[in-house]
């Protein structure tokens, strides 16, 4: 490209992003107004439920070329607006998303806080309908709200923000491994999925290479899988344990983050962080062996099967009705 005229190509796609984003504003406008519309008849009983049939028929026959406006969706926008009429604070956050991921998140969310939850992450991870409904299926939510990362002090310390970068569980469904596994058919399969194992992480993350050579002396060592994060502007290491964790696991990631930050790092990126993802792992074990770590490692665990989200559900309930009687 030559030169002279990238800086006109960068305006043209950011005027066509912001047309986009304007254009689903307006649509979320107009389905927001039509279901307090139609909500606000039904509420003062001048309209009963088959007026909204007879409106879509309405619709479709003096304005056939106008799509979208069946009795099914209408219904849908007075349920949208219903859903959200309580909660201004959001308003501005269903205007960001497209209308068929707010459809998903009200239809299989079940409380505010969920909703709110993933009307966050989908605009910060920039999620298709697909790649929401996989995390929605895979409690997300649930798993978020229950598991806090395994982190050693060095990385609590740091003024980075981490909290909502790393997960203490990941679920690799979608690899299909047999059980048992080996570290190697995880790898392998982590590899060959990467593109579902980066929406599992999050957008931010680029794959660098798997079993990426550090040489030290005269020895050769291979990190697992590595990669860079574009928010944190570190490299993060990731070594594959298909057992349960053990203390002795930790001494050689921080062998491999101590040989990433004097030989790879670059002078303008943050320090290395590593993650341990094991099979298994009994939290009080993680925590003794963290506390004197001066190592920025966290460790998470990861599953093969979608998670019970009845069960995540049942915990995460438990959970806050412990949080209420402490109060």
């Amino acid at each position: 490209m030559d030169n002279r005229f990238a800086a006109i190509i960068q305006l043209i796609k950011l005027s066509r992003t912001n047309a986009i984003k304007a254009v689903n504003a307006e649509l979320i406008n107009l389905y927001w107004n039509i279901g307090e519309y139609i909500s606000k008849k039904i509420e003062q009983s001048e309209w009963g439920d088959s007026v909204v049939t007879e409106l879509a028929n309405f619709i479709k026959a003096h304005e056939p070329e106008i799509k979208g406006f069946s009795d099914k969706n209408l219904w849908r926008m007075k349920q949208f607006y219903e859903t959200y009429k309580g909660y201004p604070k959001l308003s501005p956050l269903v205007r960001e998303i497209s209308w068929t991921n707010n459809l998903l998140i009200f239809s299989r969310c079940k409380t505010m806080e969920e909703m709110e939850f993933y009307l966050k992450y989908v605009k910060q991870e920039n999620y298709s309908k697909r790649e929401l409904d996989r995390q929605i299926s895979a409690s997300l939510f649930e798993r978020t709200m229950i598991g806090s990362s395994k982190l050693s002090p060095t990385v609590r310390e740091s003024n980075r923000d981490i909290s909502n970068t790393f997960k203490d569980s990941y679920v690799f469904e979608f690899l299909n491994l047999p059980e048992p596994h080996s570290e190697s058919e995880l790898q392998r399969g982590l590899v060959r999925q990467m593109k579902n194992f980066i929406l599992e992480l999050g957008k931010d993350f680029l794959f660098i290479g798997e079993e990426y050579k550090l040489q030290v002396g005269n020895s050769d060592f291979y990190v697992d899988l590595l990669f860079y994060h574009r928010g944190l502007q570190c490299l993060v290491a990731f070594e594959l344990k298909a057992d349960k964790f053990r203390p002795d696991h930790l001494g050689q990631l921080s062998f491999y983050l101590e040989a990433l930050d004097r030989d790879v790092r670059k002078p303008n990126e943050n320090p290395s962080i590593g993650v341990l993802l094991c099979k298994d792992k009994d939290s009080e074990v993680v925590e003794y062996a963290l506390s004197n770590s001066l190592s920025p490692t966290m460790i998470a665990e990861y599953k093969t099967q979608l998670p019970d989200k009845k069960l995540l559900q049942q915990k995460l309930h438990e959970l806050f009705d412990d949080e209420v009687g402490d109060q």
